[in-house]
């Protein structure tokens, strides 16, 4: 059976149980009312009172039909016994004892009395048998209305509420799976949508910085330098072909096995040997041996090599300089030159390597970027990376 039919299933069966339980033990304390019934009619019902709150119990966890049968002929033998013959007879106080037991104890049991044609017949049984014992025990015309009245009302509010929870468990199964499959597809609309901007910044920080520096002939760069970047961006698009992605530690050299923590020191001094080699000479200032998570670490000395390449690219000038400061919370790498500047408002969307390569790969480890500049001024950038 399919889990959503059994969790409705058992829904119902609890329903049932609370329904059942409720009007018997009500019905229960109204025939207990002294004067009510002779004493040996309490020595025949209560025992069967004992046996209906037993099937209700079970009820819970169980759908048997034999079950089911059990429980209706006791509440049936209940609304015949407490009418046999006695000095009291039948009377309207009698008839509002066994109205909770025949408008809701019995009508509880159409909760578990539907989905197959030989349970939908007992159903049909047990409203009839029900409804006739409530008319003979009426003793005139007006009661036997009104017994009547209350006996179809129990019955059809219990049926209808059986009726909108077995229908609301699918409706409901079925809004939260379609709000699963919407949730999947934006995931993997996020997930492409992020693997094409670390596609892109992959290929600004590394295919495109070599392609410009063999656009002007690579001058200032050793040609086994040259040959070496070209040869690991040729390995990082074979590797993006084949859909793997691959963070690289700095332009022209990709980390393949990132660990956890690595001391900062030791690959800002590969950063400042390779920007060396290509003619920009890098002084460091500040602290040069703090830890940081391998994924904030990435992005952070990734966004500080492509400061510098910018630095090397546009601003005109040989040397650049890198302080490197930390407290309790954040590690800041501010990257200045004296070059050549420019306007802050001629940054556009099309600016990639700010925008992108440096802003967005800050704030996806929760870091930012500040950037300072005028023309004719120089520029300075402000990294901030967590510490954790």
């Amino acid at each position: 059976m399919d889990p959503l039919a059994r969790e409705r299933d058992r829904l119902l069966q609890r329903s049932a149980r609370m329904i059942g339980l409720g009007c018997t033990i009500v019905s229960l304390l109204c025939f207990l009312v002294p004067g009510l019934l002779e004493p040996e009619i309490y020595v025949a019902i209560i025992p069967l009172f004992v046996v209906l709150i037993a099937v209700f119990i079970t009820l819970g966890n169980s759908r048997s039909l034999l079950l089911i049968a059990a429980g209706i002929l006791v509440g049936l033998a209940i609304l015949f016994v407490v009418q046999m013959p006695g000095d009291t007879g039948a009377t309207p106080a009698l008839l509002g004892a066994m109205a909770p037991l025949a408008a809701g104890t019995m009508a509880s049991f159409a909760m578990v009395l539907m989905g197959s044609r030989l349970r939908v017949i007992m159903l049909v049984g047990a409203f009839i048998l029900t409804m006739t014992l409530m008319i003979t025990a009426a003793p005139g015309s007006e009661l036997v209305a009104r017994s009547a009245i209350v006996v179809v009302f129990g019955w059809a509010l219990v049926t209808l509420f059986a009726y909108w929870l077995s229908s609301s468990v699918p409706r409901a199964a079925r809004r939260i799976n379609s709000i699963g499959r919407a949730h999947r597809a934006e995931r993997r609309a996020s997930e492409t949508e992020a693997q094409r901007r670390q596609g892109a910044r992959l290929l600004h920080d590394t295919v495109l910085a070599t392609l410009t520096l063999l656009a002007h002939s690579g001058i200032g760069v050793a040609p086994e330098s040259m040959r070496q970047q070209a040869a690991d961006d040729a390995r990082l698009l074979r590797q993006l072909r084949l859909g793997v992605t691959t963070p690289p530690t700095a332009s022209g050299s990709y980390n393949l096995e990132p660990v956890a923590e690595t001391p900062l020191g030791t690959t800002l001094e590969s950063v400042k040997q390779r920007f060396g080699r290509m003619g920009l000479e890098v002084s460091w200032h500040g602290t040069g041996h703090v830890l940081l998570p391998s994924d904030v670490l990435d992005a952070f000395l990734l966004a500080l090599s492509e400061c510098l390449e910018n630095v090397r690219r546009h601003a005109k000038v040989s040397d650049a300089h890198v302080t490197i400061t930390e407290d309790e919370t954040t590690i800041r790498a501010m990257v200045t030159d004296s070059g050549v500047g420019f306007d802050l408002g001629s940054l556009t969307e099309q600016n990639l390597g700010y925008k992108e390569s440096i802003v967005g790969r800050l704030r996806e480890v929760g870091g930012n970027a500040r950037l300072f500049s005028s023309p004719g001024a120089g520029t300075t950038v402000v990294l901030e990376v967590p510490r954790a």
